[in-house]
C-alpha cells in the first residue's frame, strides 16, 4: 500500500491549512473527507476578531488568536486569497451590553458609532471599533485552501506515517483520546442576498449584543452572512424556526435595512467543542497528532495551529 509522511483527516480549513503548511515544510502529504455539508468551516461567518470574539475566561483563547492575526495577511495573501479590512463595530443595545463590551477596547457613543456605519438602527446605544480586526469569505478560503494544495501536490486518501486527526466535531470518533473531549455545538446561521433598492450591506463586520444576545452580521460582496445561534443538541441537523426567528428579529434591531434583503439560505453547522474551549492541538500518541477543538475560532487559528503541527512534526514540544 502506498503511503505518505502526513496523512490529514478532515478537508477543512483547518485540515487544509496543515496540510498546506506540512507540504510547503517539505512533506508528502495526503488529506481525507468525509465532505459533510454541516462542517464548520463550510458554514461560518469569517470573523478574524480575536478581541470581540472573546467570552470571559477564554484568555489563552485569546492570546492565540492575537498571534494568529497578526499571520493572517501574509497566510490570505500566499493563497490568494482576499480579506474585509474594514475592522469590527462591536455594538450594544442596552447599557448592560455596553458594559460587557469594554474589554473590547474604548466606547465610542452612539453617534460616533454611527458616523462610522450609518446604517446602524436607533437601537444601538454605542459600541467599539476594532480596526484591527478582519474577515473571510469561508467559501473563497475553503476553495483556494484546496487549489494551494493541489498545486503543492497533495494526496487523496493515502495512509500516513503520521496521522493528522483534523476533523472538527466529527474527531472524537477517530481516536480514544478525544471521544470524550470533542463534541459537536450546533449553530444555525442565514445567508442574505442584496436586493436591488436595498441598502448596501455594512462596510464593517457588526457583533452586537441585543438585551444580552449575541448576533453577528458580516458583509460579503454579494450581501452578508447572520449568525449564529448555539446548542448542545449532539449532531441535529435541523434549522429550527425559533433559530431563523430570534437571528433574523436581533439582526434587523441592529441593521434595520436588512429586512429588504433575501433570504438565500439557513443552513446548521457543527463547531467542535472542547470542556475549556481551548484548541486541542497535541500529540496523542506516537504517530498521531490532534488539530481539533476549535469551537468558534477555527478560521482564526488555521494559520497557527497549522505552523504549531508542523512543530510538532519536526520533534517540537509546543
Amino acid at each position: 500500500m502506498s503511503s505518505v509522511q502526513v496523512a490529514v483527516r478532515g478537508g477543512g480549513v483547518i485540515g487544509l491549512s496543515v496540510a498546506l503548511a506540512c507540504l510547503r515544510a517539505g512533506y508528502s502529504v495526503s488529506v481525507s473527507d468525509h465532505g459533510s455539508p454541516h462542517a464548520g468551516s463550510r458554514v461560518a461567518g469569517g470573523m478574524l476578531a480575536p478581541l470581540t470574539e472573546a467570552w470571559p475566561g477564554e484568555e489563552a483563547v485569546v492570546a492565540q488568536g492575537v498571534e494568529a492575526l497578526a499571520m493572517w495577511p501574509a497566510f490570505a495573501e500566499s493563497i490568494g486569497v482576499p480579506l474585509f479590512t474594514a475592522g469590527t463595530l462591536a455594538v450594544g443595545t442596552q447599557p448592560g451590553d455596553l458594559a460587557d463590551l469594554r474589554h473590547a477596547g474604548e466606547l465610542l457613543t452612539s453617534r460616533e458609532i454611527r458616523a462610522l456605519e450609518p446604517s446602524l438602527g436607533p437601537a444601538v446605544r454605542g459600541g467599539v471599533f476594532a480596526a484591527g480586526d478582519l474577515a473571510v469569505d469561508n467559501r473563497e478560503l475553503l476553495s483556494a485552501l484546496w487549489k494551494a494544495c493541489v498545486e503543492a501536490g497533495v494526496r487523496s486518501d493515502v495512509d500516513g506515517r503520521v496521522e493528522v486527526i483534523a476533523a472538527g466535531a466529527w474527531s472524537g470518533a477517530l481516536h480514544p483520546a478525544l471521544k470524550d473531549v470533542i463534541r459537536p455545538v450546533k449553530g444555525e446561521i442565514l445567508r442574505l442576498t442584496h436586493r436591488p433598492g436595498a441598502l448596501p450591506p455594512p462596510r464593517h463586520t457588526i457583533r452586537a449584543l441585543v438585551s444580552g444576545r449575541p448576533v453577528y452580521l458580516v458583509p460579503r460582496t454579494d450581501g452578508l452572512v447572520v449568525g449564529a445561534t448555539q446548542y448542545e443538541a449532539g449532531f441535529d441537523t435541523d434549522v429550527s424556526v425559533a433559530g431563523v426567528r430570534d437571528l433574523l428579529r436581533d439582526a434587523e434591531t441592529v441593521l434595520p435595512g436588512i429586512a429588504e434583503y433575501a433570504l438565500a439560505e439557513a443552513a446548521v453547522g457543527f463547531r467542535a467543542g472542547s470542556p475549556d474551549n481551548v484548541p486541542v492541538v497535541r500529540r496523542l500518541e506516537p504517530g498521531v497528532i490532534a488539530a481539533t477543538g476549535h469551537h468558534r475560532n477555527g478560521l482564526l487559528l488555521a494559520p497557527h495551529t497549522a505552523r504549531v503541527v508542523v512543530e510538532l512534526l519536526q520533534g517540537g514540544s509546543s
